[in-house]
Protein backbone atom coordinates (compact mmCIF):
# COMPACT_ATOMS: atom_id res chain seq x y z
CA UNK A 1 0.00 0.00 0.00
CA UNK A 2 1.51 3.33 -1.03
CA UNK A 3 1.21 6.45 1.12
CA UNK A 4 -1.74 7.91 -0.87
CA UNK A 5 -3.69 4.66 -0.53
CA UNK A 6 -2.86 4.65 3.18
CA UNK A 7 -4.16 8.22 3.54
CA UNK A 8 -7.39 7.24 1.76
CA UNK A 9 -7.84 4.19 3.99
CA UNK A 10 -7.20 6.23 7.13
CA UNK A 11 -9.82 8.72 5.93
CA UNK A 12 -12.31 5.85 5.63
CA UNK A 13 -11.44 4.66 9.14
CA UNK A 14 -12.08 8.17 10.46
CA UNK A 15 -15.34 8.39 8.53
CA UNK A 16 -16.44 5.05 10.02
CA UNK A 17 -16.49 6.80 13.41
CA UNK A 18 -18.29 9.83 11.98
CA UNK A 19 -15.30 12.18 11.92
CA UNK A 20 -16.21 15.60 10.57
CA UNK A 21 -14.50 17.83 8.00
CA UNK A 22 -11.87 15.31 6.85
CA UNK A 23 -9.01 16.93 4.93
CA UNK A 24 -5.98 15.27 3.32
CA UNK A 25 -3.00 17.54 2.70
CA UNK A 26 -0.20 16.56 0.30
CA UNK A 27 2.95 17.37 2.26
CA UNK A 28 5.52 15.82 -0.11
CA UNK A 29 6.84 19.13 -1.48
CA UNK A 30 6.27 21.10 1.72
CA UNK A 31 7.69 19.09 4.62
CA UNK A 32 9.95 16.16 5.38
CA UNK A 33 7.70 15.08 8.24
CA UNK A 34 5.30 12.97 6.17
CA UNK A 35 3.86 12.53 2.67
CA UNK A 36 0.31 13.29 3.86
CA UNK A 37 -1.43 14.90 6.79
CA UNK A 38 -4.98 13.85 7.46
CA UNK A 39 -6.92 16.30 9.60
CA UNK A 40 -10.38 15.71 11.02
CA UNK A 41 -12.46 16.50 14.07
CA UNK A 42 -14.83 14.97 16.54
CA UNK A 43 -17.57 16.69 18.49
CA UNK A 44 -16.49 15.50 21.95
CA UNK A 45 -13.65 13.71 23.73
CA UNK A 46 -15.23 10.27 23.43
CA UNK A 47 -15.63 10.59 19.69
CA UNK A 48 -12.06 11.87 19.28
CA UNK A 49 -10.81 8.82 21.17
CA UNK A 50 -13.05 6.48 19.13
CA UNK A 51 -11.66 7.91 15.88
CA UNK A 52 -8.08 7.54 17.10
CA UNK A 53 -8.74 3.99 18.26
CA UNK A 54 -10.24 3.11 14.86
CA UNK A 55 -7.15 4.48 13.05
CA UNK A 56 -4.86 2.54 15.39
CA UNK A 57 -6.88 -0.67 14.97
CA UNK A 58 -6.89 -0.28 11.18
CA UNK A 59 -3.10 0.17 11.17
CA UNK A 60 -2.60 -2.91 13.33
CA UNK A 61 -4.87 -5.01 11.09
CA UNK A 62 -2.83 -3.92 8.06
CA UNK A 63 0.44 -4.53 9.95
CA UNK A 64 1.38 -0.86 9.70
CA UNK A 65 3.51 0.38 12.57
CA UNK A 66 1.99 3.13 14.70
CA UNK A 67 5.13 5.15 15.36
CA UNK A 68 3.49 7.51 17.83
CA UNK A 69 0.12 8.04 19.44
CA UNK A 70 -0.06 11.27 21.42
CA UNK A 71 -2.81 13.17 23.19
CA UNK A 72 -5.21 10.24 23.53
CA UNK A 73 -6.01 10.71 27.23
CA UNK A 74 -6.86 14.41 26.92
CA UNK A 75 -8.61 13.87 23.54
CA UNK A 76 -8.27 17.51 22.49
CA UNK A 77 -5.73 16.85 19.72
CA UNK A 78 -4.71 13.26 19.07
CA UNK A 79 -1.80 12.62 16.74
CA UNK A 80 -1.45 9.18 15.16
CA UNK A 81 1.87 8.86 13.32
CA UNK A 82 1.88 6.11 10.72
CA UNK A 83 5.14 7.19 9.10
CA UNK A 84 4.22 8.49 5.66
CA UNK A 85 0.79 9.55 6.93
CA UNK A 86 0.20 11.58 10.09
CA UNK A 87 -3.39 11.74 11.28
CA UNK A 88 -4.44 14.75 13.37
CA UNK A 89 -7.75 14.24 15.17
CA UNK A 90 -9.01 17.38 16.84
CA UNK A 91 -11.79 18.15 19.25
CA UNK A 92 -14.03 20.58 17.37
CA UNK A 93 -13.16 23.39 19.80
CA UNK A 94 -9.39 23.00 19.22
CA UNK A 95 -9.24 22.69 15.44
CA UNK A 96 -9.78 26.36 14.64
CA UNK A 97 -7.31 27.42 17.30
CA UNK A 98 -4.43 25.38 15.84
CA UNK A 99 -5.59 25.82 12.22
CA UNK A 100 -3.11 23.40 10.63
CA UNK A 101 -4.68 23.96 7.23
CA UNK A 102 -3.54 27.60 7.36
CA UNK A 103 -0.21 26.83 9.04
CA UNK A 104 0.62 24.39 6.22
CA UNK A 105 -1.18 26.51 3.61
CA UNK A 106 1.42 25.74 0.91
CA UNK A 107 0.32 22.11 0.91
CA UNK A 108 -2.37 21.22 -1.62
CA UNK A 109 -5.55 19.70 -0.22
CA UNK A 110 -6.68 16.52 -1.94
CA UNK A 111 -10.17 15.25 -2.58
CA UNK A 112 -11.25 12.82 0.11
CA UNK A 113 -12.81 9.73 -1.47
CA UNK A 114 -14.91 7.78 0.99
Amino acid sequence: MDSKQLADQVAKACDDKRAEDIVIMDMKNVSLIADYFLICQGTNERQVQAIAREVKDFAQEEEIEVKRLEGFDQARWVLVDLGDVVCHIFHRDERQYYNLEKLWGDAPQLEVKL
